[in-house]
């Protein structure tokens, strides 16, 4: 299974394809779409749909998703980011995308062991995980581990399902 993860930002969203069969995972690609930091609102939001879109249909992955947004200090910032990651959510549900949503918090931990890692020690998990690896940038690293982190995670429901079904089947 393809798998893209998105890390939104309205300068920069991080964005990293793995491939997920079974546990072995392979890099595929990762970068960064930007937006220009002095134009309008909606242009930026506009540059960031066409870019992540152009990255949809280069790569066609099979499954998106994206990090949850954490709240500011600054409101204003926080609501720029929810924009953004609108954007992140939108893009690949219009491609016709499955988009799981986790937490920061929550990825750290399944990509380092402890929810309250620092982003070196993510990038360095990910370096770990997807060997030989090229880092665009720290937001693609983040974006990487997003896409790690559904992959750990869509196995893992998988087999509860399957177990269900099972259970199922026999009552």
């Amino acid at each position: 299974m393809r798998i893209i993860g998105l890390d939104p930002g309205l300068r920069h969203t991080g964005w990293g394809i793995i491939e997920a069969s079974g546990n072995h995972l392979r890099h595929v690609a990762n970068g960064l779409v930007r937006s220009e930091p002095d134009g309008a609102l909606a242009d930026r939001l506009r540059q960031l749909f066409d870019g992540v879109n152009a990255v949809l249909d280069d790569h066609a992955p099979g499954e998106a998703a994206v990090e949850e947004t954490f709240v500011n200090k600054n409101p204003t910032s926080t609501l720029k980011l929810g924009q953004a990651r609108g954007i992140a959510l939108l893009a690949p549900a219009l491609a016709g995308l499955r988009v799981a949503e986790y937490a920061p918090n929550l990825i750290k931990k399944s990509i380092v062991g402890t929810g309250h890692a620092q982003k070196r020690q993510v990038e360095m998990m990910v370096r770990t995980l997807l060997p030989g690896v090229a880092i665009a940038a720290a937001d693609a690293a983040d974006a990487l581990a997003v896409a790690i982190c559904h992959a750990h995670h869509r196995q893992s429901a998988a087999r509860v399902a399957a177990a269900v079904a099972v259970a199922g089947a026999g009552g």
